[in-house]
Order: C-alpha cells, then sequence, then structure tokens
C-alpha cells in the first residue's frame, strides 16, 4: 500500500523523499481509520444486534453477560486484528508492530475473561446452592491466575521469548522477588479483594478504632487508604488491613437514608404506679394518647368485669404510669416529621439495673447528615425528658451537690 501511495505522489510531480514520508503517513492515517471504523461498527451495530436477539430470548444468562460487559470488553480485540492484518505495510517495524497487535489482543482476552468470571458468578446466586456453596473466591482465585498468565504471555510476545523461559527465570527469582515486593503483593492481593467484594470505596465513612481511623475516605491506592477523620486530620491505614482486620462501614446506613437512634432513659423505679382515676383524667387531655387511653380503659374494664374483680384490687388489670409514658412516647415518635416512618421504631424495656428501669428509644431519623441527625436526637430527649414528669415519674441521676444542698437545707430547718 505505502508503494502505491508513493508512486501516485510521484506521478503529480513530488519528491522521492517527500512522497516517501506523506505515504508513510497517509499509511497510519489509513490503518487508524480503519482500526476506530471497524470498533465503532462492532459497537454501535454488532453489539445493537446482538442485544435485540438477547432480548428476545428467555435465557436469563445472555442478558447477565450484557450486563456485565463480557462483548463490551471482547470487540476491544478487533482493532488489534486490523493493526495485525495492516503490519505487513510497514516492513521496517512489522515485527514490532505484529507483537504490540497480538499483546493488544491477549489483553482484550483477559478483560473479557474477567467479565465473564463475574457473570459466571452471577448466573450461579440465581441458584439456591449458591446461598450455603459460594463461588466467588474460587473465581478471583481465577482471575489472579489468569491476570498472571496473560502478563506472562504479554512480556514473552514483545520480548519474542518462551513463556516457558520467561516462568523459569521468574521461578528461580521469586524468594527474591517475594521479599522485595512484600508490601506491593498484599496491596495488590488487598486491592483486589475490596475492589471485588465492594468492601470500601471513596467517600464512604469507616470507623477503625484499631487504626484510630473515623472519617470519610479520600483516597485508595496499593499500599494505602487514606481517611480524612472528623477532626480533620488525615489517617494512613495499610491496604491489606481493612482485608485482615474489622472495620465498618456506613455506606449502608447513607444509601437506606435513615440513621439509627438507641438511646435509654432511666426511669427511678419508686416513681412507677398504678394510675388512679385522677392521673387517668390528667393523661386524657394529652392529645397523642386520648385515644390510647378511652381503648385501654374500655378493654381493662371489660376484662375485669368478666372475672368479676373490683377496679380497687391489686389483682385486676391496671394501666400504670409507666406503661401510659411509653405509649405516648411511642405515640410522638409516630407523629415525628424527622423520623423514618418506614423503618424500626421501638419505646421498650430493658433489664433493670441499680440505675433504674431503663426505657429504650429505638428509631431511625429521616436524614443520615451527623449535625441534622444530632440536633433531631436532642429534640427528641429533651421532650421526652421534660414530659416523664407529667407522668409522675422521675429520671434518675446521681446525686449532685445541689441534692445534698437541699437535704441540709430540710435537716437544718
Amino acid at each position: 500500500m505505502i508503494d502505491w501511495i508513493k508512486a501516485y505522489f510521484i506521478e503529480q510531480g513530488i519528491s522521492e523523499v517527500v512522497s516517501g514520508f506523506m505515504s508513510a503517513t497517509a499509511a497510519v492515517i489509513i490503518t487508524v481509520l480503519v482500526s476506530f471504523l471497524s470498533y465503532y461498527i462492532a459497537k454501535k451495530l454488532l453489539l445493537r444486534i446482538m442485544k435485540a436477539v438477547v432480548s428476545k430470548s428467555k435465557a436469563k444468562w445472555d442478558d447477565i453477560l450484557f450486563r456485565r460487559k463480557v462483548f463490551d470488553r471482547l470487540i476491544l480485540i478487533i482493532p488489534a486484528i486490523v493493526v495485525n492484518i495492516f503490519a505487513s505495510t510497514f516492513p521496517s517495524c512489522e515485527v514490532w508492530i505484529r507483537r504490540i497487535a497480538l499483546s493488544m489482543i491477549v489483553f482484550g482476552i483477559i478483560l473479557s475473561l474477567d467479565k465473564l468470571l463475574d457473570a459466571v458468578d452471577d448466573i450461579y446466586r440465581n441458584y439456591e446452592i449458591s446461598k450455603s456453596r459460594p463461588i466467588k473466591g474460587y473465581l478471583q482465585i481465577v482471575k489472579i491466575l489468569a491476570y498472571i498468565i496473560g502478563a506472562v504471555v504479554i512480556i514473552s510476545v514483545l520480548m519474542d521469548q518462551s513463556p516457558t523461559l520467561l516462568l523459569g527465570g521468574i521461578g528461580a527469582a521469586t524468594a527474591v522477588i517475594l521479599l522485595i515486593f512484600q508490601n506491593s503483593i498484599l496491596g495488590f492481593v488487598a486491592s483486589i479483594q475490596l475492589t471485588e467484594n465492594d468492601m470500601v470505596r471513596i467517600g464512604d465513612w469507616i470507623e477503625m478504632p484499631s487504626r484510630s481511623a473515623d472519617g470519610s475516605v479520600i483516597d485508595v491506592t496499593l499500599h494505602t487508604v487514606k481517611v480524612q477523620n472528623w477532626d480533620k486530620t488525615i489517617t494512613t491505614i495499610p491496604t491489606y488491613s481493612l482485608v485482615s482486620e474489622s472495620f465498618k462501614n456506613w455506606r449502608s446506613m447513607q444509601e437506606a437514608g435513615g440513621r439509627r437512634i438507641e438511646r435509654a432513659l432511666y426511669i427511678d423505679m419508686t416513681s412507677i404506679k398504678f394510675c388512679d382515676d385522677e392521673m387517668l383524667a390528667r393523661y386524657s387531655k394529652f392529645r397523642l394518647i386520648e385515644d390510647y387511653l378511652a381503648k385501654k380503659t374500655k378493654e381493662i374494664d371489660a376484662y375485669n368485669k368478666q372475672l368479676a374483680i373490683d377496679s380497687s384490687r391489686v389483682d385486676g388489670r391496671h394501666l400504670t404510669n409507666i406503661g401510659t409514658f411509653r405509649a405516648y412516647v411511642d405515640a410522638y415518635l409516630a407523629h415525628n416529621p424527622k423520623v423514618h416512618k418506614s423503618m424500626t421504631r421501638m419505646v421498650r424495656q430493658l433489664s433493670p439495673t441499680e440505675h433504674g428501669l431503663p426505657l429504650e428509644i429505638y428509631v431511625f431519623t429521616n436524614t443520615t447528615e451527623w449535625a441534622e441527625y444530632e440536633g433531631i436526637q436532642a429534640d427528641i430527649f429533651d421532650h421526652i425528658i421534660a414530659v416523664a414528669a407529667e407522668f409522675d415519674l422521675r429520671i434518675f441521676q446521681n446525686p449532685t451537690g445541689h441534692d445534698l444542698s437541699e437535704v441540709r437545707k430540710t435537716f437544718t430547718n
């Protein structure tokens, strides 16, 4: 092709030197254009035809292959094949062009195999056995071996040496390589595991007390993961530590759109008692529980009458101030616009302790933004602590100097 173009330029009256340069340039441009054109046609036409055929198929595995972009990676070898075909056009560097083209073909095949193994895992997950016998770990090993073999083949093609000779040289130097590149190998393996298992992404909030890390991931490299803590300090964690040690990733909480509040108030158990008529009349004025009290009072009266139990007897059913308070808090949370409506909401009693009866609030806010979350939590407990006295309940706390001063005044008087 170069000779033909050169002859054409010479016929046009251009000197032989300039014609040689122009013909070589034209051949390069034609080769590049044909390569890109073949890739474009394959991507825009061939893939669309295949996708149309797959969409009409009832099988699921071919849809998974498309979703994992196996064929997108496979068509990367088409430009390399075109370059290899045009290699004879450049006699002076034909050998190196073919070597590079073959290396590109091998690289494209390895990338396709990577996506194919991901698709195999997705297909396998559709079967019930995948829950008890996962194969992702085995597929990851295959991926590592495939990349190693691919790298060896590419190097051997570029060096024009037998792969067995290259493997032999690597085997002899394995001990030295492992010693020198120990951290790199650990980081490389850890990076693959972190990526494949989607354990850490840039922007994730992670918490790793063993490394004094609590903040947002800002960088992930082969050897280290950088975390910007909430006090704006930077903690650098070895990449392999995120695989070998435990850490907490708050990403799923942020994606869910709700953050948990789990905090208990301690009620002085000496303030817990049955509700009398005066208390019930007072509590009935609270809008949030007026329907609850009406329903509960009717239910208890019916129960006591059925068993012929006088309402003044302690062995009958009675409302208590702590139970009514618990119902009020639950209703308050249900009506709070800052509480997530589709997530768990509980107001429960825990085991009594020497500090009193723990009344735990277990609820989720409808935001994950830290400052807003803390404000919502504070508002909720401000209200609950303030309203507890309206139910004749006392919040427990250890005696303070003020308490001792009041006792002293009492005895002095």
